[in-house]
């Protein structure tokens, strides 16, 4: 008989992923099934999509985490895994709109997150089913002190991940199975074969999370729009940087509040190139300077350093006004 075999939270743990399936003695005629997130926080979130895409008798169903990269809702994970994609990223994200908010076949129902009971999965909010921000704060609303599994009495057992429930799943009447046993976070990658209703699990190598933030956050911190900061915004940018970042990282930064540093302490030697060019120009060829605004206010005494600070809140303007004005400035840190 062939089975439906599905898998709880992935993460990018692709080869936790291959040895749970060798376990299970995973067949070509066998339907995979993923209750959803199966990027962010691994190491290997390409592996995995490509594994599913490529496979036939597989589904994916959306989770949070993949409805985040849909939406462009960026936190430091989906930046991570942005990076990790590269060139594939686009086209991985428009693979990602296409995925269910649910499966279903006469021995079970997969969610992601939640579902209500009572109501046909095609009527649940996408909200609720994916375990989004929104869908949570709903689900805390209609069962505020408890969980919306306490509620299940539908006939038809329910799996989903989304809630780690420790190392091993949550299993409740044989109708209720919680399959996210926090692969990405160092336990375990947990698979339900159905119609057996069997549990099979797999220890993960290592705590993914924990080493995959370690790794990239440089990577990430030089994606930042640093040049197009505000002054206040780039050093809250710095300063909310872990101190228990690595050493590279941690120069890094150093280096990046040395340069803002720099370009602040120019405003006098700007002012002082525009006051002095004012003088030197006639009034055509000050109308036809880069930096026409700012020689203008010096010819009229109106330019000093406080005004220039206020019109160049950020690295990008003030390296424009020097380079117009002919100044070297320091170059932001690779």
């Amino acid at each position: 008989m062939n089975r439906t075999v599905i898998i709880g939270d992935i993460h990018g743990c692709f080869d936790e992923l291959l040895e749970l399936l060798e376990k299970v003695d995973l067949r070509p005629d066998d339907l995979l099934v993923s209750v959803g997130d199966v990027v962010d926080r691994g190491p290997a979130p390409g592996e995995v999509v490509t594994f599913f895409r490529e496979r036939p008798n597989s589904v994916v169903v959306m989770g949070n985490h993949e409805r985040k990269h849909v939406r462009g809702i960026f936190s430091f994970s989906q930046e991570i895994t942005r990076l990790q994609l590269g060139e594939r990223y686009p086209e991985t994200v428009e693979w990602m709109r296409t995925l269910p908010y649910y499966f279903e076949n006469e021995h079970v129902r997969v969610v992601h997150a939640a579902v209500v009971s009572g109501v046909p999965l095609a009527d649940q909010k996408e909200e609720i089913l994916c375990g989004s921000t929104s869908g949570e704060r709903e689900l805390t609303a209609l069962f505020p002190d408890s969980h919306w599994y306490d509620h299940y009495a539908d006939a038809k057992p329910v799996v989903f991940g989304h809630h780690v429930t420790g190392r091993e799943p949550m299993i409740r009447d044989g109708r209720i199975f919680g399959l996210d046993t926090g692969a990405c976070h160092g336990w375990n990658l947990t698979a339900l074969c159905v119609p057996g209703f069997t549990v099979h699990s797999v220890e993960a190598h290592a705590d993914h999370w924990s080493i995959t933030k370690r790794q990239w956050q440089l990577p990430v911190l030089k994606t930042k729009p640093w040049h197009d900061f505000t002054w206040s915004q780039l050093a809250a940018a710095a300063a909310r940087v872990s101190p228990a970042s690595d050493a590279a990282t941690r120069s890094w930064l150093e280096a990046v509040e040395k340069w803002a540093a720099d370009l602040r302490s120019s405003f006098p030697a700007l002012v002082e190139a525009a006051h002095r060019l004012a003088d030197e120009l006639s009034a055509n060829e000050l109308r036809q300077h880069p930096a026409a605004p700012y020689l203008f206010q010096a010819r009229d005494g109106r330019l000093d350093q406080t005004s220039l600070e206020r019109q160049c809140p950020t690295p990008r303007r003030t390296i424009d006004l020097a380079a117009a004005l002919g100044l070297v400035v320091p170059k932001m840190p690779d």
